[in-house]
Parts: C-alpha cells; structure tokens; sequence
C-alpha cells in the first residue's frame, strides 16, 4: 500500500460513510493521537460501535488491518522523538535525559503499584512456590524481562527455565504438565507468537500467569491469571521502556513473597547459589 495520509484519507471518505462509520471517523479527527494507543475492542467500545463497525472502517481506508491503520495514524500524530524513547524530547525544555527518563519510569512504577491486583500476586507466588516446574517465557524485550526473572529464581532452589528461542520456547511450552507453571511476559499482548506460547501452555493443562501493559487483549484472556501492569504507554506509538522496568520490579515482589512461602528450604537453596558463587570470587 503506497504513503499516504491517514487523516486526510479519513476527511475524504466522509461523504461514503454509514451513519457508525462517520461517528468513528469524527472521533478519530477530534482526537486522532488518542486514538492510537488503544485496541481495538478498546476503541470500539469508547466511541458505542462494533469491533466489526471499526474494522469495515479501517479496510474501507484501505488499510489491511487494524494494526496497520494505528501505524499509519501513529506516524502522523505521535512525536517522533517517541519513536526513541517514551517521552517528549527533553532537549525541548530544561529537563535533563536523566531527569526525563527517571521521571518517566519512577511514573510507570507508581500507576502499576496502584493497579495491580495484589490477590493475584500472592496467588502468582503460591502456586511459584509449589509448582513442579516453572518456565519464563516472553520474545524480544519481554524475552530480556523473562530471562531476569530465571536468573532471579535460579537461587530458589525451584526447577525452572527461561528459553529465549521462540522454537525452543514453544517447544518446552507443549512439554508442560498440569501442575507446571508459565509466566508469560508481553508488553502489547497481542504478538502472535506470544499467543501461540499460550495457547500451547493451555492445551497442556499448565498453569498461565500473564504479565502486560494490556489487560483487555487477546494474551490476557487466556491468562489463568492476569497480572496487569500500567506503563501508561502501549501500541505502536512507542517502544515501552519502562514497561521492563515495571516487569522487572513485579518479578522481584513475586521472587520476595515466594521466598517467604519457601520458608528455610528457600534461604538454603539461596545459600548453596551464594557459596558456589564465592568461591570463584578474587
């Protein structure tokens, strides 16, 4: 499909237009960057219209789906400084890159402190604490935020893995058995592989914790148990850094509350890693 401008293309289709139809191309035009970050379901229950209303929409645009139709919206609506980074350029003001992107992550940490579900947390780290086997999984940046939480768990004395190969990954997914555990790390929620990880999990009768910034999507109603954060950035308009710092400090709360359920036989565990560790240090 040739460049083109989404929101001119939404002011000339105007007069094709169903009643619905327009309704949601006049939401878009008052708003268009608002109109970038969320789902689909999420969209279409903001402006009262079908997910099948929005979806003729897109397509009568021209645009092959819906994922395409954000990205188009985005590159014309969204600071391109945020395709570097999650917030505004600090050069345009007197906030420093420190300043702003300490700003931006200490923000990202206090929303998903106030959001997530605390009952769902102890329930994530009382199932961790038993759980025959427990796998870490997530692809791209979420695959980084899986491998700390191995590396986090490794000294829990639990059997547990964190693949980074999507393959090899989907591969110890359908190994799974009822009992195990999957915690399944995804910004979005809606990567198709991410998804199929899941689906594997569920058809092997495992125990699914989902980790994302989105709880309404696609991933997070597969979810056994949904552990939500809110990074308040998400879709195409930005890579959310500071959705990894926020995994990353959940990892740590479930890691602190399994610990406290694994009583002496965890600070055991923890001290065998601690005294195989020391003994290579200088």
């Amino acid at each position: 499909m040739p460049e083109k401008s989404c929101l001119l293309e939404i002011h000339t289709c105007l007069p094709s237009l169903s009643g619905k139809e327009k309704k949601i191309a006049e939401h878009i035009l008052a708003n268009p960057r608002g109109a970038v970050n969320p789902t689909m379901e999420e969209l279409a229950e903001k402006i009262g219209v079908s997910e099948a209303t929005l979806f003729r929409f897109v397509r009568k645009l021209g645009y092959g789906g819906y994922q395409q139709f954000r990205i188009a919206l985005a590159t014309e609506t969204i600071d391109p400084w945020e395709a570097v980074y999650e917030c505004p350029d600090p050069g345009s003001d007197d906030e420093s890159t420190l300043d702003a992107v300490f700003r931006t992550d200490i923000s990202a940490l206090e929303r998903s402190r106030a959001a997530i579900d605390r009952k769902a947390l102890a329930r994530t780290a009382e199932l961790v604490a038993v759980a025959p086997r427990v796998l870490f999984l997530g692809l791209g940046g979420s695959g980084i935020v899986a491998l700390d939480a191995y590396h986090r768990f490794l000294r829990t004395g639990i059997d547990c893995a964190a693949p980074l190969d999507f393959h090899l990954q989907l591969m110890a997914a359908s190994q799974t058995r009822s009992g195990d555990l999957v915690l399944l790390f995804s910004h979005t929620g809606a990567n198709k592989d991410a998804i199929a990880l899941a689906e594997a999990v569920k058809a092997a009768e495992a125990r699914l914790v989902v980790i994302t910034d989105s709880p309404r999507s696609p991933l997070a109603r597969l979810a056994d148990i949904l552990l939500a954060v809110r990074t308040g950035t998400s879709g195409p308009a930005a890579e959310s850094w500071s959705a990894r710092v926020v995994q990353m400090a959940l990892v740590d709360a479930i890691y602190v509350d399994t610990m406290r359920l694994l009583g002496d036989k965890g600070v055991a565990a923890l001290e065998r890693m601690r005294s195989a560790i020391a003994k290579r240090r200088l």
